[in-house]
């Protein structure tokens, strides 16, 4: 596994498709974060913005092979083992793209409540935004592992869903993103940093379902 993963890494960034989605996510934190806002607020954005990047990430890597090289690999060590390790590597690229920006909002950020009466502790106030971003960057991975090949093979078809199925998951309620996100808006307005793990475990086992149930599509369906 560790080849495949070192394979689709390779794959990734010789592609340079991870420009677009990057350069997004830039625009979307340079328009919406300013520094001296409301850390939790700034932090809550920028986990949002997130989560359509990862499903981009993981559309990237599952289309970054040629069919023909996508079929050694597949022969080689099996269809599931080379589209896990494909979904891995965006999930490691959605997440330390996450992990990075959660620290630069953290440090540019005023430690203070919505109304900047009140001081938020940066430290716990970072930790908090971190774990956001990690559920919006699991999530993403589910919603592209759901809307592209094999679960959805037509691009006309799983590119709206993908857009679609990102939104719905930044804003519908009982969604861990949007729990995840309302959290640390909501403790921007009070002064208390949300600590509740349990986005990120919801967050965690849906992707885990979501890339077992494409891995298993994959051993079945040819490209």
């Amino acid at each position: 596994m560790t080849a495949l993963l070192r394979y689709q890494t390779a794959l990734l960034l010789r592609s340079q498709r991870w420009l677009p989605p990057f350069l997004l996510y830039a625009v979307f934190l340079a328009v919406g974060v300013q520094g001296g806002q409301p850390v939790l607020d700034s932090l809550g954005y920028a986990a949002a913005a997130l989560l359509p990047v990862a499903a981009w990430l993981v559309r990237i890597c599952v289309t970054g092979e040629p069919p023909a090289a996508r079929g050694v690999v597949a022969a080689a060590v099996g269809p599931g083992r080379a589209h896990l390790a494909a979904l891995l590597v965006a999930l490691t690229a959605a997440a330390t793209l996450g992990t990075v920006a959660t620290v630069v909002v953290t440090l540019i950020s005023d430690p203070r409540t919505a109304d900047y009466q009140a001081e938020v502790p940066r430290l716990p106030a970072g930790a908090a935004g971190l774990v956001a971003a990690l559920v919006c960057a699991l999530l993403g991975t589910a919603v592209g592992a759901l809307t592209t090949w094999p679960v959805l093979r037509t691009t006309g078809r799983a590119i709206p869903a993908m857009l679609l199925a990102a939104l719905l998951s930044v804003v519908l309620t009982g969604s861990p993103a949007q729990a995840a996100v309302s959290g640390l808006v909501t403790g921007s307005r009070s002064g208390t940093v949300p600590v509740s793990a349990l986005p990120l475990v919801a967050a965690a086992l849906f992707a885990a379902a979501a890339i077992a149930l494409a891995c298993v599509l994959c051993s079945r369906r040819s490209p």
